[in-house]
């Protein structure tokens, strides 16, 4: 269980989040959307402690995470693994080795310098890239890959930590609709099939209809909704997104993934 209990964040005088109550189940998948400016981003990472709470506690299983420091704080970032909307990749080194990064954690400073991998972790690396579909693109450099494969590689890398949960912060926001389609597919798999539980930033409405068994909805930094994805309609999205929320409900339907047949995922490569 992941808790949240009056979780906040200032910058100077500015409220970026304002007394968050969250209780989240193992396993599930979540949404957060919002405007641009809600406070997801910032949710997200002081979650994985990238940002500092100002007040509240983050709770997972029978650990505070917000006081975790050192080895233990590194423990926790890779149990939490984060997803950005950037990729976050070493543009010159091959994909094999950004993946590997994942493990970084679990190997000593002079290994990961000198590059120095066992064969398990480049078989470990490789079965993860196969998992996404992309096991071929494995020796090419990173920024030699389309957006779809780049972000497709941070999963893999991201599934390296062997995490607990995934964040992901606006993990398609980039991305032509075919593309954001088989990298919410495969954060969707992860989640159904290893139980990880997947908290994921989104700009697209009917995305996060479509994926999540839960929407967090927020709004100047407050959490205005939290629910199922059929009571994420009408006047609640009009709450989060102001008196036009139905036009911008329709105009972020009409842009979405193209999922059809009641949201089922696309079959992924064993």
């Amino acid at each position: 269980m992941l808790v949240l209990e009056g979780v906040s964040r200032r910058f100077g005088d500015k409220s970026a989040v304002s007394d968050v109550d969250l209780r989240i189940e193992p396993g599930s998948f979540v949404g957060v959307v919002g405007p641009s400016g809600a406070g997801k981003s910032t949710l997200l990472r002081m979650i994985n402690r990238l940002v500092e709470p100002t007040a509240g506690n983050i709770r997972f299983e029978d650990r505070d995470t917000t006081r975790l420091s050192g080895s233990a704080l590194r423990d926790w970032r890779a149990q939490c693994a984060m997803i950005f909307q950037q990729f976050n990749l070493v543009s010159r080194l091959d994909v094999l080795t950004n993946v590997i990064a994942g493990r970084l954690n679990h190997m000593p400073l002079w290994r990961s310098l000198t590059k120095s991998f066992t064969d398990a972790e480049r078989t470990m690396a490789l079965r993860a890239l196969h998992r996404l579909g992309i096991a071929e693109v494995a020796l090419k450099r990173a920024d030699a890959l389309s957006g779809g494969q780049q972000q497709r590689v941070a999963i893999a890398r991201a599934l390296m930590q062997e995490p607990r949960i995934i964040l992901a912060d606006e993990p398609i926001a980039s991305l032509d609709p075919h593309n954001a389609k088989v990298v919410m597919d495969a954060l969707r798999d992860i989640n159904r099939r290893d139980g990880i539980l997947v908290m994921c930033n989104l700009h697209t409405l009917d995305t996060a209809r479509t994926y999540c068994d839960r929407i967090i909805g927020m709004a100047n930094g407050r959490v205005v909704f939290d629910g199922a994805p059929a009571e994420f309609v009408g006047g609640v999205i009009e709450q989060i997104y102001g008196a036009d929320g139905a036009r911008i409900d329709e105009r972020m339907t009409s842009t979405s993934l193209g999922v059809g047949g009641a949201g089922q995922p696309a079959p992924m490569p064993a």
